[in-house]
């Protein structure tokens, strides 16, 4: 059973399209106008504070999608995730126009040193009165370490690298003790040095020699997210991570993740985690209206725009794979690979490439759930007592609209059942999630 109240955050990037190749393109979409527009974020999270949502979530993609046909010229032609603005500049001017909303940001461990995190994160934080997160990335991206000049690390060497770089950071998160600013004007002394920790790390990755830069917030530091689900990325998660963000494709696979969570945590001996899952509503005034938004999504999907999303993911080239071919039938890497990936998606029955291309052009694998509002509400709940999850990252289509139209016709339902707030329970991202 899930706990009183479920939690939902607004899943972003900011760029020309969220997780729907080529939704900038529908009509009525403002994501382009918002791309050089502080007023329209500003809107959104208005909006979002309105509905009494936990937070508001930026994904991000350093660098650029360049793994289809070895190239990033389709990412470029079709605006996916390019440009890609910084998502950590826009958040002080949201948090200047909100007081009880969370915002949370990806920053990548391949791209910033641990100080420089903590520093920039923390001064939001601080000056946000404890409202910041961090979703902490290894960064699986090629294009991201082809940008910086980096050699990018194995997937497990890179875990083992960020286990080093999050205990600098805790370090320096609890580098400032209690009692350490006495700010005391008449004496001239801001603070005691006895209780401020130098931070003296030397490791196989990372080295540090400072003191914390940044005062804490109400919260202590910002609140972790974290999405790993290898073996190895999962207990990182488990780790390092006070709420996981997952993408399951159905109600079977996402019960099937809160056991393999629960299993893992009790293994390490810990408590897991709370689980927001990634869906992304589509609401109609019936269902058939419901239906041909999403028809309309479809229609406008262009192949090579889907493939070059699916090819920078998954780290592989999809261009010399038979797009009809059923992917059972064919014997490259490739396809077997991509074939392990979405049996769980589409089940056992055979499926092609482009049937593969298409649904993650559409919401990068997480599940629509389609309907009239009071149908989104049903399924919301139902998810939700199923698996025990906190709660959702819900991803929109059409921006701004496909926001306010959950807030305006879902929220008050899922409030009138009394499992979504009428007013936030306190004035930290931490406390609204219920971390504290």
């Amino acid at each position: 059973m899930a706990g009183k109240q479920m939690h939902l955050v607004s899943f972003q990037i900011h760029s020309p399209i969220n997780h729907t190749v080529l939704s900038w393109a529908a009509p009525g979409d403002n994501r382009l106008d918002a791309m050089a527009d502080l007023k329209a974020w500003q809107d959104l999270v208005r909006t979002l504070e309105r509905g009494k949502f936990d937070g508001l979530f930026f994904a991000d993609t350093p660098g650029v999608f360049d793994r289809y046909r070895d190239s990033h010229e389709d990412a470029v032609k079709y605006g996916i995730c390019w440009p890609n603005h910084d998502p950590v500049v826009l958040l002080s001017a949201l948090a200047a126009v909100t007081e009880n909303l969370g915002l949370a940001t990806t920053m990548s461990t391949s791209s910033y040193r641990p100080w420089s995190i903590v520093r920039q994160l923390s001064t939001l934080d601080y000056l946000s009165g404890g409202r910041i997160g961090w979703n902490i990335v290894t960064g699986h991206l090629r294009g991201e370490h082809r940008a910086l000049g980096h050699q990018q690390l194995d997937h497990d060497r890179r875990y083992d690298a960020a286990d080093e770089y999050m205990e600098i950071c805790y370090r320096l998160w609890d580098s400032i003790g209690e009692g350490a600013v006495l700010a005391d004007r008449e004496a001239g002394i801001y603070a005691d040095p006895s209780k401020v920790k130098f931070v003296d790390f030397d490791g196989e990755f990372h080295k540090c020699q400072t003191v914390g830069p940044v005062l804490p917030s109400p919260q202590k530091r910002p609140v972790l997210f974290q999405a790993g689900t290898s073996g190895r990325g999962l207990r990182f998660g488990l780790e390092h991570g006070d709420v996981v963000f997952a993408i399951q494709p159905n109600l079977p696979g996402m019960q099937r993740y809160m056991n393999q969570l629960q299993e893992a945590a009790t293994g390490l001996g810990r408590k897991a985690p709370g689980v927001l899952f990634g869906v992304q509503p589509i609401l109609g005034g019936t269902e058939e209206e419901a239906q041909r938004h999403l028809d309309d999504l479809v229609e406008r999907l262009p192949l090579d725009g889907c493939l070059a999303r699916l090819s920078g993911t998954m780290g592989v080239d999809f261009s010399g794979i038979e797009l009809d071919q059923p992917m059972q039938e064919q014997a490259t890497q490739a396809s077997q690979g991509l074939m392990k990936a979405f049996t769980s998606v589409l089940g056992d029955r055979p499926f092609t490439l482009r049937e593969v291309a298409i649904k993650w052009g559409l919401s990068v694998g997480m599940p629509q759930i389609v309907g009239t509002p009071e149908q989104v509400a049903d399924k919301l709940e139902q998810i939700w007592r199923e698996t025990g999850c906190h709660g959702y990252n819900l991803t929109p289509t059409v921006m701004a609209s496909s926001v306010t139209n959950f807030v305006d016709e879902v929220v008050p339902i899922l409030q009138k059942r009394g499992v979504f707030r009428t007013e936030y329970e306190g004035t930290t991202f931490a406390a609204n999630l219920g971390l504290t």
